[in-house]
Protein backbone atom coordinates (compact mmCIF):
# COMPACT_ATOMS: atom_id res chain seq x y z
CA UNK A 1 0.00 0.00 0.00
CA UNK A 2 1.24 3.88 -0.94
CA UNK A 3 2.36 5.62 2.04
CA UNK A 4 0.71 9.04 2.04
CA UNK A 5 -0.08 12.09 4.00
CA UNK A 6 -3.13 13.50 3.57
CA UNK A 7 -3.50 17.64 4.12
CA UNK A 8 -7.08 19.30 4.41
CA UNK A 9 -7.00 23.34 3.70
CA UNK A 10 -9.66 24.98 5.59
CA UNK A 11 -10.21 28.83 5.28
CA UNK A 12 -12.56 30.43 7.70
CA UNK A 13 -13.77 33.06 5.35
CA UNK A 14 -15.04 31.36 2.27
CA UNK A 15 -16.77 33.64 0.55
CA UNK A 16 -20.24 31.62 -0.79
CA UNK A 17 -20.43 30.04 2.82
CA UNK A 18 -18.27 32.22 5.37
CA UNK A 19 -17.20 29.91 8.26
CA UNK A 20 -17.66 26.71 6.18
CA UNK A 21 -15.16 24.37 7.84
CA UNK A 22 -17.30 24.85 11.12
CA UNK A 23 -20.60 24.38 9.40
CA UNK A 24 -22.50 21.53 10.54
CA UNK A 25 -23.82 18.57 8.57
CA UNK A 26 -25.17 16.06 10.80
CA UNK A 27 -24.44 18.05 13.73
CA UNK A 28 -20.88 18.01 13.46
CA UNK A 29 -18.32 20.42 11.65
CA UNK A 30 -17.68 19.85 7.63
CA UNK A 31 -14.16 20.08 8.23
CA UNK A 32 -14.51 16.81 10.60
CA UNK A 33 -16.31 15.18 8.26
CA UNK A 34 -13.82 15.72 5.67
CA UNK A 35 -10.65 14.45 7.78
CA UNK A 36 -12.47 10.95 8.85
CA UNK A 37 -12.81 10.23 4.74
CA UNK A 38 -8.85 10.62 5.23
CA UNK A 39 -8.48 8.68 8.36
CA UNK A 40 -10.63 5.91 6.66
CA UNK A 41 -8.37 6.14 3.65
CA UNK A 42 -5.65 4.66 5.44
CA UNK A 43 -3.36 8.09 5.54
CA UNK A 44 -0.12 7.75 7.59
CA UNK A 45 -1.14 11.51 8.97
CA UNK A 46 -3.65 13.46 8.12
CA UNK A 47 -3.34 17.50 8.88
CA UNK A 48 -5.62 20.29 8.45
CA UNK A 49 -4.34 23.60 7.27
CA UNK A 50 -6.21 26.91 8.70
CA UNK A 51 -5.43 30.38 9.52
CA UNK A 52 -8.34 30.24 12.15
CA UNK A 53 -8.33 29.02 15.80
CA UNK A 54 -12.20 27.89 15.80
CA UNK A 55 -11.00 25.13 12.91
CA UNK A 56 -7.90 23.90 15.18
CA UNK A 57 -10.44 24.08 18.49
CA UNK A 58 -13.73 22.14 16.66
CA UNK A 59 -10.44 19.40 15.81
CA UNK A 60 -9.14 18.90 19.40
CA UNK A 61 -9.47 14.89 20.40
CA UNK A 62 -9.17 13.49 17.21
CA UNK A 63 -5.97 11.97 15.35
CA UNK A 64 -6.04 15.22 12.91
CA UNK A 65 -2.84 17.23 13.63
CA UNK A 66 -3.69 20.74 13.09
CA UNK A 67 -1.24 23.49 11.18
CA UNK A 68 -1.74 27.57 11.96
CA UNK A 69 -1.08 28.91 9.02
CA UNK A 70 -0.85 32.58 7.36
CA UNK A 71 -4.63 34.66 6.35
CA UNK A 72 -3.20 35.74 3.58
CA UNK A 73 -2.68 32.82 1.07
CA UNK A 74 -4.18 32.77 -1.97
CA UNK A 75 -5.05 29.27 -2.28
CA UNK A 76 -5.19 26.47 -0.79
CA UNK A 77 -1.85 24.39 -2.29
CA UNK A 78 -0.15 27.96 -0.89
CA UNK A 79 -1.39 27.19 2.69
CA UNK A 80 -0.53 23.51 2.41
CA UNK A 81 3.22 24.59 1.54
CA UNK A 82 3.79 26.36 4.62
CA UNK A 83 1.83 22.96 6.37
CA UNK A 84 4.86 21.68 4.93
CA UNK A 85 7.66 23.17 6.74
CA UNK A 86 5.37 23.85 10.20
CA UNK A 87 4.86 19.49 10.03
CA UNK A 88 8.55 19.60 8.54
CA UNK A 89 8.09 16.82 6.00
CA UNK A 90 11.01 15.26 3.88
CA UNK A 91 10.86 16.28 0.30
CA UNK A 92 9.76 12.84 -0.68
CA UNK A 93 6.97 12.54 1.17
CA UNK A 94 3.91 11.88 -0.83
CA UNK A 95 1.09 14.60 0.13
CA UNK A 96 -2.38 14.15 -1.02
CA UNK A 97 -4.60 17.71 -1.40
CA UNK A 98 -8.15 16.90 -0.04
CA UNK A 99 -10.31 19.43 -0.72
CA UNK A 100 -11.68 20.89 2.85
CA UNK A 101 -15.66 20.78 1.59
CA UNK A 102 -15.73 17.12 0.04
CA UNK A 103 -17.22 15.19 3.22
CA UNK A 104 -18.28 12.82 0.93
CA UNK A 105 -14.68 12.27 -0.68
CA UNK A 106 -14.57 7.92 -0.86
CA UNK A 107 -11.56 6.88 0.65
CA UNK A 108 -10.90 4.69 -2.60
CA UNK A 109 -10.15 7.85 -4.66
CA UNK A 110 -8.16 9.19 -1.82
CA UNK A 111 -5.66 6.78 -2.22
CA UNK A 112 -6.19 6.13 -6.28
CA UNK A 113 -4.60 9.47 -6.57
CA UNK A 114 -1.79 8.37 -4.02
CA UNK A 115 -1.10 5.73 -6.44
CA UNK A 116 -1.24 7.24 -9.56
CA UNK A 117 1.88 9.59 -8.19
CA UNK A 118 3.78 6.48 -6.60
CA UNK A 119 3.17 4.28 -10.10
CA UNK A 120 3.20 7.19 -12.47
CA UNK A 121 6.67 9.19 -11.52
CA UNK A 122 5.09 12.25 -13.07
CA UNK A 123 5.45 15.14 -10.36
CA UNK A 124 1.78 15.83 -9.64
CA UNK A 125 -1.37 13.55 -9.91
CA UNK A 126 -5.14 14.18 -9.86
CA UNK A 127 -8.36 11.92 -11.13
CA UNK A 128 -11.24 12.15 -13.65
CA UNK A 129 -14.23 10.84 -14.47
CA UNK A 130 -16.35 10.51 -17.63
CA UNK A 131 -18.50 13.15 -18.84
CA UNK A 132 -21.88 11.46 -19.68
CA UNK A 133 -24.33 14.38 -20.08
CA UNK A 134 -24.30 17.87 -22.19
CA UNK A 135 -24.86 19.78 -19.56
CA UNK A 136 -21.89 19.00 -17.80
CA UNK A 137 -19.66 19.21 -20.98
CA UNK A 138 -20.62 22.64 -21.55
CA UNK A 139 -20.51 24.06 -17.89
CA UNK A 140 -17.71 26.09 -17.52
CA UNK A 141 -17.64 25.62 -13.71
CA UNK A 142 -16.95 21.68 -14.46
CA UNK A 143 -13.04 21.63 -15.55
CA UNK A 144 -12.85 19.20 -18.54
CA UNK A 145 -9.48 17.56 -19.38
CA UNK A 146 -7.50 16.07 -22.51
CA UNK A 147 -5.03 12.94 -21.60
CA UNK A 148 -2.32 11.79 -23.85
CA UNK A 149 -1.41 8.09 -24.61
CA UNK A 150 0.35 7.30 -21.37
CA UNK A 151 -2.08 8.72 -18.70
CA UNK A 152 -0.96 12.45 -18.30
CA UNK A 153 -2.30 15.79 -18.83
CA UNK A 154 -2.25 17.35 -21.77
CA UNK A 155 -4.11 20.61 -20.72
CA UNK A 156 -7.52 21.06 -18.33
CA UNK A 157 -9.98 23.62 -19.42
CA UNK A 158 -13.42 25.04 -18.83
CA UNK A 159 -14.21 24.67 -22.37
CA UNK A 160 -15.41 21.61 -23.67
CA UNK A 161 -12.66 19.94 -24.95
CA UNK A 162 -11.57 18.10 -27.12
CA UNK A 163 -14.12 20.13 -29.28
CA UNK A 164 -15.91 17.17 -31.73
CA UNK A 165 -16.05 19.43 -34.77
CA UNK A 166 -18.81 16.93 -36.37
CA UNK A 167 -20.64 15.66 -33.49
CA UNK A 168 -21.08 19.39 -32.49
CA UNK A 169 -22.33 20.30 -35.94
CA UNK A 170 -25.01 17.86 -35.51
CA UNK A 171 -25.70 18.12 -32.13
CA UNK A 172 -24.97 19.50 -29.24
CA UNK A 173 -27.39 17.33 -26.75
CA UNK A 174 -26.10 13.67 -27.58
CA UNK A 175 -22.74 12.51 -26.30
CA UNK A 176 -20.78 10.08 -27.73
CA UNK A 177 -19.58 7.10 -24.40
CA UNK A 178 -16.39 8.00 -22.93
CA UNK A 179 -15.03 10.71 -25.10
CA UNK A 180 -14.57 14.00 -22.15
CA UNK A 181 -12.95 13.40 -19.38
CA UNK A 182 -14.03 15.68 -15.81
CA UNK A 183 -11.58 16.39 -13.68
CA UNK A 184 -12.01 15.97 -9.78
CA UNK A 185 -10.02 18.66 -7.68
CA UNK A 186 -7.67 16.19 -5.59
CA UNK A 187 -4.00 16.32 -5.96
CA UNK A 188 -1.20 14.48 -4.74
CA UNK A 189 2.30 15.56 -5.02
CA UNK A 190 6.00 15.26 -3.14
CA UNK A 191 6.40 17.28 -0.55
CA UNK A 192 9.46 18.82 -2.33
CA UNK A 193 7.65 19.48 -5.74
CA UNK A 194 4.51 21.24 -3.41
CA UNK A 195 6.75 24.01 -1.91
CA UNK A 196 8.51 24.37 -5.48
CA UNK A 197 5.13 24.62 -6.95
CA UNK A 198 4.02 27.06 -4.71
CA UNK A 199 6.97 29.26 -5.34
CA UNK A 200 6.36 29.05 -9.30
CA UNK A 201 4.90 32.47 -10.25
CA UNK A 202 1.25 32.26 -11.60
CA UNK A 203 1.52 31.36 -16.04
CA UNK A 204 -0.37 33.12 -18.36
CA UNK A 205 -3.08 29.99 -18.78
CA UNK A 206 -3.45 29.47 -15.25
CA UNK A 207 -4.46 33.45 -15.61
CA UNK A 208 -6.96 33.02 -18.50
CA UNK A 209 -8.28 29.97 -16.88
CA UNK A 210 -8.30 30.67 -13.54
CA UNK A 211 -7.10 27.09 -13.23
CA UNK A 212 -4.06 26.40 -11.01
CA UNK A 213 -3.00 23.26 -11.95
CA UNK A 214 -2.09 24.93 -15.53
CA UNK A 215 0.63 26.13 -13.81
CA UNK A 216 1.75 22.95 -13.68
CA UNK A 217 1.86 22.02 -17.20
CA UNK A 218 3.38 25.52 -18.37
CA UNK A 219 6.50 25.38 -16.60
CA UNK A 220 6.57 22.00 -18.41
CA UNK A 221 6.08 19.36 -15.50
CA UNK A 222 3.47 16.14 -15.53
CA UNK A 223 0.32 15.90 -14.19
CA UNK A 224 -0.80 11.58 -14.08
CA UNK A 225 -4.54 11.36 -14.51
CA UNK A 226 -6.14 8.44 -13.75
CA UNK A 227 -9.85 7.62 -13.48
CA UNK A 228 -11.33 7.39 -9.86
CA UNK A 229 -12.48 4.02 -8.92
CA UNK A 230 -15.55 5.44 -7.51
CA UNK A 231 -17.92 8.83 -7.74
CA UNK A 232 -16.75 11.97 -5.76
CA UNK A 233 -19.95 13.29 -4.73
CA UNK A 234 -20.30 16.90 -5.39
CA UNK A 235 -18.77 19.41 -2.99
CA UNK A 236 -19.53 22.01 -0.22
CA UNK A 237 -19.75 25.38 -1.44
CA UNK A 238 -23.28 27.18 -0.75
CA UNK A 239 -26.12 26.78 1.41
CA UNK A 240 -28.28 24.71 -1.09
CA UNK A 241 -25.21 22.53 -0.92
CA UNK A 242 -25.31 22.26 2.52
CA UNK A 243 -28.52 21.34 2.52
CA UNK A 244 -28.37 18.76 -0.53
CA UNK A 245 -25.40 17.13 1.61
CA UNK A 246 -27.77 17.09 5.32
CA UNK A 247 -30.21 15.42 2.75
CA UNK A 248 -27.46 12.79 1.68
CA UNK A 249 -26.32 12.12 4.97
CA UNK A 250 -29.40 11.34 6.42
CA UNK A 251 -30.66 9.20 3.75
CA UNK A 252 -27.47 7.10 4.25
CA UNK A 253 -28.32 6.77 7.81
Amino acid sequence: MTDFIVAIPARYAASRLPGKPLRLLGGTPLVVHVARRALAAGAREVWVATDDARIREALQGTEVLVAMTSERHASGSDRLAECADIAGWADDALVVNLQGDEPFAPPAGIRAVADALATSGADMATLAVPVDDAATLFDPNAVKLVRAANGDALYFSRAPIPWDRDAFARSRDVLPPGAWLRHIGIYAYRAGFLRRFSAMPPGRLEQVESLEQLRVLEAGHRIAVALTPEPFPPGVDTPEDLARAEAILQAQA
